[in-house]
């Protein structure tokens, strides 16, 4: 590895009515944020995520595009394992979770679309096997 190269992403920061709520949403449904994963010494930490290495997506997407809400600046992906248990699990905590037969293909994997409690589009992408 040479010096002065971006190694991923180290945090993702947006705002939110209710940031203790919108905390303990996504560490509760999706097992995401501060206390999740463990780090090194296999014990959560209280200020981050060990998240799982693999490929992370970076695009910037036109104005005009239809992909996400146009209201919304931003839509968070994350890559999942077990897509279909996960979207079940959701589903029975009353979260629901939009499939389209397009989204999907052997090529780029299968994906889900949920909301967060303010409304912001969180997709989940399940990755094509190996």
């Amino acid at each position: 590895m040479q010096d002065g190269q971006v190694l991923g992403i180290g945090g993702f920061f947006f705002r939110c009515r209710d940031p203790v709520a919108m905390a303990a949403w996504y560490r509760d449904h999706l097992g995401v944020g501060a206390g999740c994963g463990g780090g090194a010494d296999g014990e959560p930490s209280e200020w981050f995520w060990q998240a799982s290495g693999g490929p992370v997506v970076f695009a910037p997407f036109a104005d005009d595009s239809d992909y996400f809400a146009a209201d919304k600046t931003f839509m968070l992906n994350l890559r999942v394992s077990g897509l279909d248990a996960l979207v079940m699990r959701l589903q029975a905590a009353g979260i629901g979770a939009e499939r389209r037969a397009e989204w999907d293909s052997p090529e780029t994997g299968r994906f889900a679309r949920i909301h967060d409690p303010d409304g912001n589009a969180v997709e989940l992408w399940e990755p094509p096997a190996d």
